[in-house]
């Protein structure tokens, strides 16, 4: 799966990741490889990249937006810190 982490200001993560946890405004969730089409708003929090089974990168974000969509995550916030 394809995950980018856009901030108005700049890319803060491109690439392939095994799959992506993500604080959703309605609650925290998961997306993985071949997952269903989905638009979410996102509330602060953060943002799990698991890079592999094993490997992991946290990113502290603000508000913003998730689409899925054809095996590719882009996340759109405020604000991306890795942590």
């Amino acid at each position: 799966m394809t995950l980018e982490i856009l901030t108005p200001d700049k890319k803060v993560f491109s690439g392939e990741v095994y799959g992506v946890q993500l604080p959703g405004t309605s609650g925290l969730f998961e997306v993985l490889d071949h997952h269903a089409a989905v638009v979410s708003s996102l509330k602060s929090g953060n943002l799990k990249v698991l890079l592999d089974k094993q490997k992991t990168r946290i990113y502290a974000i603000k508000s913003g937006f998730a689409e899925v969509l054809n095996n590719k995550t882009v996340v759109l916030v405020e604000g991306a810190d890795l942590q």
